[in-house]
């Protein structure tokens, strides 16, 4: 129904929201000074209560304008951190049910991104998840509609981002913004030598004089920038395995590895951790959208992962 980033613009003196989703997003970098685009969910938990409250109730509006008939407040899923505090959780469950919900779930996002990937969770044969998000990386092994072993860091895209905004400022002494920046990641960003190495340009400010400066950069040289948080996830996804229990282990060597997220359509990442961990990976159909899609088909089948005991599915009251 609707997809929309998590960018609100607010006015600084009053916290009053201005605008939020894809036209707060525009508004980065380029807002006067009693107006700041802010993220009010960072590492996938809340940093702004109230900002991310008025969030969710603009985005559950927003879904029910587009609907033919009236629809009463619904049921939320939320996917969240597998790392997350039962703190944390329960903030996210409250946001939820104050912005109009009237029954809420919270989902652990590795078993969201499984499901919406299609990978076989419920069946005793093992699966495994890697879900590289904007402000989190969950890797999962699953088996029997639970999760076998699970690790969550705090790196993933928005590291990457700051990654090439650091190495701009150290190399070229150059200014760039995190817009700026995640172009460069998606344009050209890489984990592994492409075929065809490319070249793109970086538009900032010169931090030794403060003009206006344009750098041709290539693909290596943000490869280079961003190799710090891949080898991080690399690792992260190594030390799972190494915890992952043998027969497991061997079922994986034949279904191999999904990796989910937006971070997981980085040019040569699937090849990156393949070389690494010696077994097949491979990128799930429309990786970006795997944990939504993932928290629609339990909202849609509430009961059934309800008898299965989903481990990671939160029910709240619903008060």
């Amino acid at each position: 129904m609707i997809n929309e980033p998590s960018w609100v613009a607010i006015n600084k003196r009053t916290r009053r929201p201005l605008a939020i989703g894809a036209e707060a997003r525009e508004m980065v970098g380029r807002t006067p000074g009693d107006i700041v685009a802010i993220r009010p969910l960072r590492d996938g938990v809340i940093s702004e209560f109230e900002i991310t409250e008025a969030m969710l109730k603009y985005f559950i509006d927003k879904a029910h304008e587009q609907m033919l008939v009236p629809f009463p407040r619904p049921r939320v899923v939320v996917g969240v951190p597998s790392g997350v505090t039962e703190v944390e959780k329960r903030a996210v469950y409250d946001a939820t049910m104050n912005a109009g919900a009237r029954a809420a779930y919270l989902i652990e996002e590795p078993m969201a991104a499984a499901i919406g990937a299609g990978l076989p969770v419920n069946e005793s044969r093992g699966s495994m998840v890697v879900d590289i998000g904007g402000g989190t990386t969950e890797v999962a092994v699953f088996a029997m509609t639970g999760i076998v072993v699970k690790r969550s860091i705090r790196v993933a895209g928005d590291e990457m981002n700051e990654d090439i905004i650091q190495y701009a400022r150290s190399k070229y002494n150059l200014l760039i913004g995190e817009r700026m920046a995640e172009r460069a990641k998606i344009g050209i960003g890489s984990a592994f030598p492409l075929p065809d190495e490319r070249t793109m340009t970086l538009r900032g400010r010169n931090l030794i004089n403060g003009l206006p400066q344009v750098v041709e950069i290539s693909s290596i040289e943000i490869r280079e920038a961003m190799a710090p948080s891949v080898n991080i996830i690399v690792d992260t996804v190594r030390d799972t395995l190494d915890e992952t229990p043998p027969e497991l282990v061997a079922d994986l060597m034949e279904a191999g590895i999904c990796l989910a997220g937006g971070g997981a359509e980085i040019q040569g990442l699937a090849e990156r951790i393949e070389d690494a961990v010696g077994m097949r990976v491979w990128v799930a159909e429309d990786a970006m959208t795997c944990v939504a899609r993932g928290a629609g088909r339990v909202l849609e089948n509430l009961d059934l992962w309800e008898d299965r005991a989903l481990v990671g599915l939160h029910r709240g009251s619903t008060r």
